[in-house]
């Protein structure tokens, strides 16, 4: 099962997708994976960072950082991506275990390591819980095209409901 979660920014994607991981980790499942978030400062949204589920976690966008990739006024360090998110992908395929991505969004798809890494996991047969943008970016329209992928919009009427149909959809 491939599940993808999408919907407006700020609809809830990475908090839903993080209540899943923990039903489904008190479950047993085994599990590889990431999140993004926020960083703020004084009240405002300054960045944005990326944690695996041991904790490691790496400034992943930041308004101070200057990079030749940008979205909006943040400067992305895809290498952040790469250290943190890559060696997921690749410990879930090897391991047959639960993938989580969040997210497949414009910042991550400015490093050609993590496309690779994702059209890897979609194409072998592990279970993938992913997050991902509504922007019509190729690559996303192509993730979203695939026919082994179930997509689920999210917003505040489909919070709950989507919380206990997905778990329901990973087989053990």
């Amino acid at each position: 099962m491939k599940i993808l979660i999408t919907g407006k920014p700020r609809a809830g994607k990475t908090t839903l997708l993080k209540k899943i991981c923990e039903k489904l980790k008190n479950q047993g499942l085994k599990i590889n994976g990431f999140f993004t978030g926020e960083i703020r400062e004084k009240g405002k949204r300054v960045g944005f960072f990326v944690e695996n589920l041991k904790g490691e976690k790496e400034i992943f966008a930041h308004i101070n950082i200057k990079s030749e990739f940008k979205v909006g006024k943040y400067g992305v360090n895809i290498s952040a991506l790469e250290k943190i998110g890559i060696p997921e992908i690749e410990n879930a395929i090897k391991n047959k275990n639960l993938l989580l991505v969040d997210e497949i969004g414009k910042m991550e798809l400015f490093s050609e390591k993590f496309k690779e890494s994702v059209k890897t996991a979609f194409d072998s047969e592990i279970q993938i819980i992913a997050t991902i943008s509504i922007s019509p970016h190729p690559f996303i329209k192509e993730i979203k095209k695939r026919k082994d992928v179930k997509i689920f919009e999210v917003n505040e009427k489909k919070r709950e409901y989507l919380l206990r149909k997905i778990p329901e959809l990973i087989k053990k």
